[in-house]
């Protein structure tokens, strides 16, 4: 038989000794008989690398002693670990490139060593290391084939490894799930008992089924008498160990030095006659033949609540895996008498509150679900009545008015007092959205979609599944987009762009607008058929004109927003300019006023809010309403107009009419500003010849 086939035999059999020998000692001896006979050696062994530790660990054979040649740091295993290849040489050459392991020469007769890389696809084990007593045992033909030996022993050792950890796990799973399945009993009893004497009585149980320690009573700490709450719950057993005091004050006892340090007092049998001298407790349980108790404190993340104790017939029973049971019990047993605790002050006030329920309810009835939305106007108490119908259905709801009114808060209410309160309300704000997103932002897309689609996005119609979307200034959606939101509504289904799967949606829509979207629908700009399935149930707000009894109370509302947020100290508003605000047109609505008050607060400095009436003068459309100024400034009309016709005439250079003229900035027609400058002075002969003020 040529050398070579005996290589190849002797690699079947290194195949078939490694899916015999799952343990690593085994193996080496079996690949120590099996490679005598193709590879020369004295004995070889293997490196296993902790690359936590950075460590090497020898697992060797053969009696010579193991050469430290082959130490992690400066040594050939480091440099085999690095490089991957193997490493041949002779223990002179050794000392030469290694002169710190040169001292190792004296202590034996090895001239030739060769080290081969241990490593599999997922990772470097380590290495395997020959060693022969004859020089240049090792070619680069042994090496080639010890190689190929190493690779096949590297996968049996990791699986060996494997298999190892996988032991050692299961006996340590073993011994958690003895400790746990007592945990789990308590943990149960904590969740499901409420009542303090029915929790410690299946604790007791539990205790008793894991240790056999029948005798058990639990001491809770009264805070406002600084004493304990004894609890005896009666053993399985039938028998019981009779606890201290119903009130026992916290002294020097066991029990009350475990509840002052915090720390388990631990009672044994040499100490427990000497105990008893002192306790009458501890007395009674000498007479029952108690040999050891333990006091575990209990407590939580606050405080500590209370003392457990178990006391057991046999001082052995507490052995330290025992008491690490027992501290795992009084964790929990803490948390379940902190709930039961506070589930009896719950009781207590139960009872208190159920006088005020049917105030409470009202309250919450008018207040809480629309506590955003502020007034008691006649205007606004109807809306508010048709929210409440419409909100309890699904169907599609249109918001119609002003920008400012609050139509974003209507939708709100619905979506609070709908059945879909507990999922999201998705807002999209259409104008907002530039024209080629919109689609996207509504529908999603897959990646690759469009330029620029890098990943996956869900649209707002998919995140609204089981919620509400609200479309705000629907009526700015492009025609070219409307026939698939209108596809969406009817048939609760959409695609993402770029995709071609189908998916379901359970969407409630409300959409908004400040628009005339019946106009844009007879000027073809909106399609008729998204309109009529938008407005189902129309909603208008009313412009806060149509609410002036309303303004007292949005502006007191603002008044305290914006003083507290601000740490100012206003609290008082004028008569005079309170009358004035409510006879104000507002063109913007509740927005408008709010950014007053707001403005306002920030120019008062005492408690008098201080309004910044002349900017109502200038912004307002006075040529509609003729006594505006007369109630603003009551005392000095027409200085006040004239001043503000003055004014406006020199930025405008005295052009009266024009795009820019003073008649275009007053908000007037050129008519009516004449009119009113001939009334007062500023005008003569139908000629702007009698102005001069100007410059």
């Amino acid at each position: 038989m040529s050398r070579q086939t005996a290589k190849y035999e002797a690699l079947l059999r290194i195949s078939q000794a490694i899916a015999s020998n799952r343990d690593i000692r085994s193996l080496m001896n079996a690949l120590a008989e099996l490679l005598h006979s193709v590879v020369q050696f004295e004995y070889f062994d293997i490196l296993l690398y902790d690359e936590t530790k950075k460590e090497m660990t020898f697992i060797f054979t053969g009696t010579p002693p193991r050469v430290d040649g082959t130490a992690w740091e400066d040594g050939p295993a480091e440099w085999v670990m690095t490089h991957q290849r193997p490493f041949i040489c002779s223990f002179d050459e050794l000392e030469l490139r290694y002169p710190k392991i040169a001292w190792s020469r004296e202590r034996t007769i090895a001239q030739s060593i060769c080290v081969v890389p241990l490593t599999t696809a997922q990772r470097r084990l380590g290495c395997m290391e020959f060693v022969s007593v004859r020089p240049n045992a090792y070619s680069e033909k042994d090496a080639y084939f010890m190689r190929h030996v190493a690779s096949q022993v590297a996968v049996a050792v990791d699986n060996a490894l494997n298999y190892e950890a996988v032991q050692a796990s299961e006996q340590k799973v073993r011994l958690e799930r003895d400790h746990l399945s007592t945990l789990l009993k308590v943990t149960n009893a904590v969740g499901s008992k409420r009542d303090i004497e029915v929790l410690l009585q299946s604790v007791s149980r539990a205790i008793f089924e894991t240790f056999g320690m029948e005798h058990t009573f639990v001491l809770i700490h009264n805070l406002e008498l600084n004493r304990f709450r004894v609890y005896a719950p009666c053993a399985p057993s039938g028998r019981n160990l009779a606890g201290p005091e119903e009130n026992s004050p916290i002294d020097q006892s066991p029990w009350g030095k475990a509840f002052t340090e915090e720390q388990r007092c631990l009672v044994q049998k040499a100490e427990i006659a000497d105990v008893a001298r002192s306790y009458r407790q501890v007395a009674t349980m000498v007479e029952q033949d108690i040999e050891a108790f333990c006091c575990v404190p209990l407590i939580t993340h606050s405080r500590c609540v209370g003392v457990l104790v178990v006391a057991h017939k046999d001082e052995n029973a507490f052995s330290a895996g025992n008491l690490k049971i027992i501290d795992g019990i009084a964790d929990q047993l803490a948390i379940g008498i902190e709930n039961a605790l506070a589930y009896q002050e719950i009781a207590q006030l139960k009872d208190r509150l159920a006088s005020e329920k049917l105030y409470l309810e009202e309250e919450i009835r008018t207040d809480h679900n629309f506590g955003e939305i502020i007034g008691q106007s006649d205007a606004l108490r109807d809306l508010l009545s048709q929210v409440e119908m419409v909100a309890s259905s699904d169907s599609t709801a249109l918001i119609l008015g002003e920008t400012g009114t609050g139509k974003e808060l209507i939708a709100r209410a619905i979506h609070q007092l709908s059945g879909r309160r507990d999922r999201a309300l998705i807002k999209l704000n259409c104008p907002a959205i530039p024209l080629g997103l919109l689609e996207s932002e509504l529908f999603g897309h897959e990646k690759g979609a469009f330029t620029g689609a890098v990943a996956q996005k869900i649209g707002r119609l998919e995140l609204a599944h089981q919620g509400t979307l609200f479309l705000d200034e629907v009526g700015e959606i492009p025609l070219e987009v409307q026939p698939k939101l209108l596809r969406a509504i009817q048939e609760q289904e959409i695609e993402r762009l770029g995709g071609t799967r189908v998916i379901r949606v359970d969407v409630r829509i409300i959409a908004a607008t400040n628009r005339d979207i019946k106009q844009m629908v007879a000027d073809h700009q909106f399609r008729s058929d998204l309109f009529y399935r938008l407005s189902v149930f129309p909603l208008r707000v009313p412009p806060l004109r149509q609410r002036q009894a309303d303004i007292p109370l949005l502006v007191r509302h603002f008044i305290q927003k914006h003083a507290l947020r601000m740490k100012r100290d206003v609290d008082c508003i004028p008569t005079q300019t309170m009358q004035l605000l409510c006879q104000y047109s507002w063109p913007g609505n509740v927005r408008e006023l709010q950014n007053l008050i707001e403005r306002s607060v920030i120019v008062s400095k005492g408690p008098i809010l201080n309004v910044p009436t002349v900017e109502l003068m200038e912004t307002s459309d006075f040529g509609k309403d003729s006594e505006f100024f007369e109630k603003l400034a009551p005392r000095k009309p027409q200085k006040t107009e004239r001043d503000l016709i003055v004014r406006t005439l020199r930025e405008t250079g005295g052009v009266v009419s024009g795009p820019n003229g003073a008649a275009a900035k007053l908000g007037l027609k050129r008519s009516t500003l004449v009119s009113r400058m001939k009334r007062l002075g500023l005008y003569s002969h139908g000629i702007e010849h009698d102005l001069h003020f100007f410059p």
